[in-house]
This record gives C-alpha cells, structure tokens and sequence, in this order.
C-alpha cells in the first residue's frame, strides 16, 4: 500500500532558475494557532544543468554550527556561482531549532531518530517523510551538518559511512575528506536505521555528516572550519568553481571500528574528564572519574578506556546520567576506506 503525499508544501519552485528564499508549510493545528502551519526556510540556488546538493543544518536544533553557516550562505550565494542547483535547509526541525532545544517541542521527536517518516505521523514524522520522499529524489549529493548540541563537544570532522554499494562509499568519503575540517571519519553509528543518512544512502545518493563542535553554542573557530567546508563541498562536486582549501595541518584520519568506541556511563554524578579533545588514549588509561554527588567521602567511579586512539567527543555538562556517553574514543589511521 502507497503512502500518500506528503501534507507539505513548498513555496519556491524547484525548477526555476536563479535564487528563491521562501517556506516547506506544514499545515498543523494546535493551541496558539488553529489553522497554523509549521513553516521551514528553504533557499534554492539555481543555473541551468547540472548537479543538484541539499545542505542541512538543524537536523537537531541546539546545534548551532551549521545552521548559523547555511542562514549565512543562503544570504550569500548568488546563482552566477552555481552550476546546477543548491538547495539549503537550515534548519529541518525549525520547530526544534526555534526552541533551542535538540528535539521538537511539539512532539518531542528526535528528527534524526525519525525516518523513513509517515506522512500521516507526527510533526516530526511528517517532516522526516518530506525529506525522505520529496527532497532526496531531487538531490545528487547531501551534506548534513551536525555538531554535538548542548550535551556534547565533538572534534570537528567530515565522516562518511561503510556501505555496501563501494563506488557510493568512495564518493562519500572523497567528500569527506574534501569538506577540508581537520579530521576525517569513517564513523560508526550506534542507532543508524532511522537516521537521514540511512535513508539518503540508501537512495543511492552521496552522503556526508559532519560533527563541528557543540556546547550548544559556536565560536570563529568552528563557524570558519563550517564555512570553508561548506564551499569546499559544493566546488568538490562541482557546483560552484574554486580550489578545495585544506586545513593548513595535515588532516587526520579516524576510525570508529564498532560501539567499543562508546564510553557510556553506568552511573549518575558529577563527571570529571581526564583528558581534552583531540588528546591521545592508551587502552586501560582511566578517561574520567563519577562522584556520588549525594554524598561526601565516596570514592569516585572510574572509567577506563577500552580502545586505544584520540579523544573524539566527549559529554559537555558536568553532571550525568546512567546512559549518558561521556566519551567517544576514535581510532587514528594511515587511510581510510
């Protein structure tokens, strides 16, 4: 049985050449606005034939990073630029984006945990659904742009995925790598199956993710890695002209094997971290200390890494819970793929 099409509309055409600014309508019906819509920006760039790419930010919507670049870019880019068509969403869960918070407040959906979508679901599923059925078949190339939000700090990298399908591996990882940021990943995801990057992938198209940061904030630092790497993929296939900027460092590989890679806590309390991000890790080296904060005189919980590698993310607020990950240790390779 066919789904049926999708309740959301677009306000630019698709198909049309030069530059529109408009809204993906969600008509929705709540409280404070009886006949409401979700209303989600969306700029297309557009000169004649040519590859198309969908950038996106907000994805979760504390993490600033990404669409505080696509929110500049999609004020920037002139169609005289491009050759195809650019698509920029930054923010897919604007519901979640305007709350700053890194799932919607009207459903409290996780957008990333939500696709394929249902376009008969929640807000959230209903989003997913649009992206999924509608905006991926338009797309050649999708870059998503992620960092780790108010509850984690992330080195920043371009990640791709292993797939089965290796010329889409390869491609996926050239653009990785071509996003310029000073890591590489080949990264491995704990819950991948209703991720956006599953279901881009599994249309056949070229995906990357990235990580940039977090804190729930962004700096010059990580906003400057974000818009380099931003026009860095759009030249590297071919949709805008330019040299690829590297980081003036030689990029570092990483990869993420399995879920060893997870440190999770097994326990509530206020962490201490041993190490920074981006410092090495021996294998058995103790990473971070749990303190019983409902008591003094209790000797902390040790964490002790199973892996050996860099410190590639690590949890941000100091206080945690049973089941939060306090730290993701990746490993350092000569190549990836």
């Amino acid at each position: 049985m066919s789904k049926r099409p999708s309740p959301i509309s677009a306000t630019v055409d698709f198909e049309a050449d030069g530059v529109q600014h408009g809204f993906l309508k969600l008509p929705i019906s709540h409280d404070e606005s009886a006949w409401g819509a979700v209303m989600i920006p969306v700029t297309v760039v557009k000169n004649g034939a040519g590859p198309t790419a969908l950038l996106t930010g907000g994805n979760h919507g504390d993490e600033y990073e990404g669409i505080t670049t696509l929110l500049k870019l999609a004020s920037e880019l002139e169609a005289g630029e491009v050759s195809g068509r650019v698509i920029i969403v930054p923010m897919m869960n604007a519901p979640a984006a305007m709350a700053g918070r890194r799932t919607s407040p009207m459903d409290g959906g996780n957008l990333n945990r939500s696709f394929p979508g249902d376009p008969d679901g929640t807000v959230t599923e209903r989003i997913a659904d649009y992206f999924t059925r509608v905006m991926t078949p338009m797309c050649d190339v999708v870059l998503d742009l992620h960092s780790g939000g108010r509850t984690l700090d992330i080195i920043p990298f371009g990640a791709s995925h292993v797939l089965e399908n290796p010329e889409q591996q390869r491609q996926a990882l050239e653009g990785a790598k071509a996003f310029g940021a000073p890591y590489a990943m080949m990264m491995f995801e704990l819950d991948a199956a209703a991720l956006f990057d599953t279901a881009v992938e599994s249309q056949g198209k070229v995906f990357v993710a990235t990580e940039l940061g977090g804190g729930g904030t962004s700096t010059p630092e990580s906003l400057a890695i974000t818009e380099r790497g931003v026009r860095n993929f759009l030249i590297h296939f071919g949709l805008v002209q330019g040299e690829v900027e590297m980081p003036a460092e030689p990029q570092v590989y990483l990869d993420m094997p399995d879920a060893s890679c997870y440190v999770q806590s097994e326990h509530s309390g206020l962490l201490e971290l041993t190490l920074a991000l981006g410092d090495e890790v021996e294998k058995g080296q103790v990473i971070a200390r749990v303190y019983d904060m409902t008591r003094s005189g209790t000797p902390p919980v040790e964490y002790r890494a199973g892996r050996s590698g860099i410190l590639a993310a690590r949890r941000f607020p100091a206080q945690v819970g049973m089941g939060d990950t306090l730290a993701v240790i990746a490993e350092v390779v000569d190549s990836l793929g």
